[in-house]
């Protein structure tokens, strides 16, 4: 049954990027629909936050929040691909990294995968080289991207260009989207940045 569901979300997935209509987007989707998943991809034991995850995944009709639950079981959540994040305390989020050079669906160009937060915290200011498209999936947060800051919910695309600073500050459910870097993806320039609102985080 998971092979079944992995495969669904793995087309949700898809059909999302082609929404974007962005190049890097069709590229991540077609890669995804093309290149053949590893059996890394299998059961595994929960994650720690497993039941945060599917309990906000749950308040959500999006259809890719609806596909990830369904293949939650196989869902690879851990730390932050980034070695290191002394901004943060890696207790109040967790990410599943599909796609990147070190897999496990293997790309040289791309990362993507899944980020999920919990609610009522803040993950502070901060940067990187890459280009960076979120899609919210359950959950909201108020959403700092440059100068930008508003409230983001199911539904909504949020586009960083390099180096833009962003932030995000979850609400009373926590918060899972879905995440891809594009462009010059090392993560050696990942880096926290003076924050105002550090102080009452």
């Amino acid at each position: 049954m998971l092979a079944l569901e992995l495969d669904v979300l793995l087309s949700a997935i898809a059909t999302q990027h082609r929404m974007e209509n962005r190049a890097e987007a069709d590229a991540t989707a077609h890669a995804l629909l093309t290149t053949q998943v590893p059996q890394a991809l299998t059961s595994r034991l929960p994650c720690p936050l497993d039941d945060e995850i599917r309990a906000v995944l749950a308040t959500s009709d999006h259809p890719l929040a609806r596909a990830l639950l369904a293949a939650q079981g196989r869902m690879p959540w851990g730390t932050n691909p980034v070695k290191g994040t002394p901004g943060v305390s890696s207790t109040i989020f967790s990410v599943a990294t599909l796609m990147g050079p070190e897999g496990p669906v293997p790309s040289p160009d791309f990362r993507m995968g899944f980020f999920f937060q919990r609610p009522d915290t803040y993950y502070p200011l901060h940067n990187h080289d890459a280009d960076e498209t979120y899609v919210i999936l359950a959950g909201s947060a108020i959403w700092t991207a440059g100068s930008d800051t508003r409230e983001r919910g199911p539904g909504d695309i949020i586009h960083h260009p390099s180096l833009m600073p962003h932030a995000f500050r979850t609400g009373p459910e926590g918060i899972v989207a879905m995440w891809r870097w594009s462009g010059d993806i090392n993560t050696r320039s990942y880096a926290f940045l003076l924050d105002p609102q550090i102080s009452v985080a």
